[in-house]
């Protein structure tokens, strides 16, 4: 067995002293996108976060998310989990470890399901569950572990969080510079400062990640804070050519990465709708139009075509615009051009005549011109996409069906059961009883007496063979034939 490198010697040798990485995605840094940041300059990548006790689990999940994309180009390559049982993250860990350089824990995304799941950066306040997941995995597996953490308000905290990771095993840590309430509208700016101190006070490699919009805040921050990396998330889903410093045609990066999806199959449709949408998308302010297609297109080929008209009427613009084709307020560059996208400053909330504070009302984007009335404007986005697909469809609450409910879970009743039960519980009700519910297309009584009835059909037939060979058996025993010429001379 290969000894495993720990600290810089692996960060120098694994993973050949990286220094520009593409941060761990949901849905985002897949196969393909990888590779074509590693086209343009990215030394590092993370495969999207998986869930430790579904790739445990699901052998499909397993495939689809990590074992089916294994290619020599896409190395080297770190593999992150999200988990909060050590021993269902270590054995996510061995399933893994063949596949990857190394494997990291989520302990950064701030999001609701990270919540509700009870992972991500909602574990951070656990130390002693962090300390015994790393360290159990440190031991039990054959690659290095890392981990990816936010920081805490105080800095101090912030330290003594990374350090007790160091101590635990953890060979490097990639130190996101926000905390775990800064995201979405209040994502604010990432503390290098922050960084700066988890980096002085471990012995480990760090990586640093947030601000970083160019080449310039990467080289920035790598000085001011002295790490060994930059990882960037967001402005690498812009601008892939990020670590390059080159602010490429957006149809140039698109039209690459649909290359490389096609060369790579299988590639899940909304991942590439969603690079779509990330890379096109300050043009997609200007041709609305083009937007809803976007959304609406069923393939890849759909897809391809509606990118191909957007760099058509980019190029138009640049043929008619002259110098100031494709210059918007807000942009530094024309809308076309590959650049960040800079979230606006939250509304500070609005005084009623009570003297109180309420928020500003978010009004949905219509889904289309047509359905931009008064009735649609009422209905969320999905709902309209419903409407759309089947006009006759009603929302009103008031106007729904109203189903009966289970009488024992709530859920709606099957119309016609036996029982008045849903089908789950029809069904565990009808076979603990042995029952049917024509309803429900429950046969139990019915498979039962049918199956009783061929036992005692074979009981039958074995009886009435046993007779005959008895009886056989019998006769030959009692009554000896008579041979008519015994006795007699043969002349």
């Amino acid at each position: 067995m290969a000894v495993k490198l720990q600290g810089f010697e692996f960060w120098k040798t694994t993973l050949r002293g990286a220094r520009y990485v593409v941060a761990p995605m949901v849905d985002q840094s897949e196969l393909a996108w990888r590779l074509l940041s590693r086209r343009h300059g990215a030394e590092l990548c993370y495969t999207p976060m998986l869930h430790a006790q579904v790739f445990v689990r699901d052998a499909n999940y397993r495939k689809d998310n990590l074992y089916s994309e294994v290619c020599p180009e896409d190395r080297p390559l770190i593999t992150q989990f999200c988990a909060n049982d050590p021993e269902v993250f270590v054995q996510a860990c061995l399933l893994a470890q063949d596949y990857c350089d190394a494997i990291d824990l989520n302990l950064g995304c701030p999001q609701m399901i990270a919540k509700r799941g009870h992972y991500g950066v909602f574990l951070q306040d656990e130390w002693e569950l962090l300390e015994k997941m790393v360290k159990l995995a440190n031991e039990k597996i054959s690659v290095p572990i890392t981990c990816k953490i936010r920081v805490f308000n105080k800095m101090e905290d912030t330290v003594q969080y990374a350090q007790m990771l160091e101590k635990a095993g953890c060979q490097l840590l990639t130190v996101h510079g926000r905390t775990k309430d800064q995201k979405g509208p209040a994502t604010g700016i990432a503390s290098w400062e922050h960084i700066k101190a988890v980096r002085n006070a471990v012995n480990i490699p760090v990586f640093a990640n947030g601000n970083i919009q160019h080449l310039s805040d990467v080289e920035q921050c790598m000085e001011e804070t002295g790490v060994q990396g930059v990882m960037s998330a967001e402005g690498n889903l812009h601008n892939p050519a990020l670590f390059e410093g080159l602010s490429p045609p957006v149809w140039e990066m698109a039209e690459e990465y649909l290359e490389v999806v096609s060369q790579y199959p299988p590639c899940t449709l909304s991942y590439v709708r969603a690079h779509l949408f990330k890379l096109w998308h300050h043009t997609l302010q200007i041709h609305k139009d083009l937007r809803e297609e976007l959304a609406k297109v069923k393939n890849l080929q759909g897809l391809t075509e509606v990118s191909r008209q957007l760099r058509l009427r980019c190029q138009e613009e640049i043929t008619n615009g002259g110098e100031e084709a494709g210059q918007v307020v807000g942009l530094p560059f024309p809308h076309w051009i590959c650049q960040p996208y800079v979230r606006p400053v939250p509304k500070d909330p609005v005084a009623n005549g009570n003297g109180t504070e309420v928020k500003a009302v978010c009004h949905k984007r219509a889904l289309s011109q047509e359905d931009s009335d008064g009735a649609s404007d009422a209905l969320s986005k999905n709902k309209q996409k419903k409407k759309a697909r089947n006009p006759h469809k009603n929302f009103c609450p008031e106007q729904k069906p109203k189903y009966i409910k289970c009488e024992q879970c709530g859920n709606p009743k099957g119309n016609q059961c036996v029982f008045n039960l849903c089908r789950g519980c029809c069904k565990k009700k009808a076979y603990k009883e042995v029952a049917d519910c024509p309803s429900h297309g429950l046969r139990f009584k019915t498979k039962a007496e049918k199956q009783k009835s061929e036992r005692e059909e074979e009981e039958g037939k074995s009886r009435g063979l046993q007779e005959e060979e008895d009886g056989g058996l019998l006769n030959g025993t009692l009554s000896t034939p008579t041979d008519p010429h015994r006795g007699q001379t043969v002349s």
